[in-house]
């Protein structure tokens, strides 16, 4: 099993670099060189217990990932857990902290490769390197348009009051982006 790490200081509210990080747009939008594309699942809002699949070309290979959404703590964490896809193993864990200035967002990516020992080989050969190198574009995305006017383009409705769909508790509520920074704001 293998572990990546990763650390982004955002100068942005805490709500802001959560809500990007959980936008499907977003997502697709850093997998523009992959050409991904979500193609099941949830497309627009995300909460816990929902799943999305995304497709994309990796080494010449289409592939698809399906995660699911385990977990979700509104603006400090959520974890989503490959169900189906090219890796025997795939969890990601996602980690906001309000910090005086900013945000700090952590990644923890916990992965294993099929094939055995060609599997291993290949994660150690460039699969880790490739993975690590999406996370950080991936990151340094959400941390530009976090800190620029950008986020609005991603996160607003345009004026319009999103439909919020009723439920038991606030755990329960439809976690999309504009419903959440309205709610935060």
């Amino acid at each position: 099993m293998e572990t990546i790490r990763l650390g982004t200081w955002i100068d942005a509210p805490v709500e802001r670099c959560f809500l990007l990080s959980l936008n499907v747009d977003l997502h697709v939008a850093a997998a523009r060189s992959t050409r991904g594309k979500a193609s099941a699942g949830v497309i627009e809002g995300v909460r816990e217990g929902e799943t999305l699949t995304f497709k994309g070309r990796h080494f010449g290979v289409r592939w698809r990932h399906t995660s699911l959404i385990e977990k979700l703590r509104p603006h400090s964490y959520y974890r989503d857990v490959m169900i189906a896809g090219p890796f025997q193993h795939f969890e990601h864990d996602h980690h906001f902290a309000a910090m005086d200035d900013g945000t700090r967002m952590r990644d923890e990516v916990r992965f294993a490769a099929r094939g055995g020992f060609l599997g291993r080989l290949a994660t150690r050969i460039f699969l880790r390197k490739r993975l690590k190198t999406y996370l950080l574009e991936r990151n340094a995305m959400i941390k530009r348009l976090a800190e620029s006017e950008d986020w609005h383009k991603y996160l607003e409705t345009g004026g319009a009051e999103p439909f919020v769909p009723p439920a038991k508790d606030e755990e329960q509520r439809r976690w999309d982006g504009k419903t959440l920074l309205r709610a935060s704001q």
